[in-house]
């Protein structure tokens, strides 16, 4: 995916939050009413980054509460059209217990997942390369409505440079 693609993506995409929160009071009201997910539940790490090094993407994973709005802000407004538009992103909730394969092969339960990475806050977007290593900053909250597509597009660069892609 080239860089205009991505940013033109991420613009809109910040154009629509911008809305969203202030048509709904972010995050509440009718952002608190938990939603099915729109991002494929990661079940199996080692796959989800070799599909995404294949396309010569970061894995990005979302890790998320349910009934978070600030999630589903985040979730529907900038990583949805980030998966439909070629990136690689995966959902863990905080809560689930359900298998997941780590990195390194081992099984363990999502929510173990996360404690294991001290991720204490949702949402969590984090940025995996070769050998399931990050490789740009997480992104821990929502940070500020008004420049969250700002943030999330830096980080997401950062991750698809360290793969030496432009």
């Amino acid at each position: 995916m080239s860089g205009e693609k991505v940013t033109s993506v991420l613009d809109r995409r910040g154009l629509l939050g911008l809305a969203t929160w202030a048509a709904c009071g972010w995050p509440g009201g009718l952002l608190q009413a938990a939603s099915a997910p729109l991002l494929p539940k990661a079940q199996s790490l080692p796959h989800s980054l070799e599909r995404a090094l294949k396309a010569r993407e970061p894995l990005v994973v979302m890790v998320s509460l349910p009934g978070c709005g600030y999630c589903t802000v985040v979730r529907e407004h900038h990583l949805v059209h980030l998966n439909a538009q070629g990136g690689h992103v995966v959902q863990i909730d905080m809560r689930d217990r359900a298998e997941l394969t780590d990195f390194d092969g081992k099984s363990l339960t999502q929510e173990a997942w996360i404690r294991m990475r001290q991720i204490k806050v949702a949402p969590t977007v984090l940025f995996y390369g070769p050998g399931g290593k990050e490789v740009a900053k997480r992104l821990d909250g929502a940070y500020l409505p008004d420049f969250y597509a700002a943030y999330f597009d830096e980080q997401y660069q950062a991750a698809r440079l360290a793969l030496g892609v432009r």
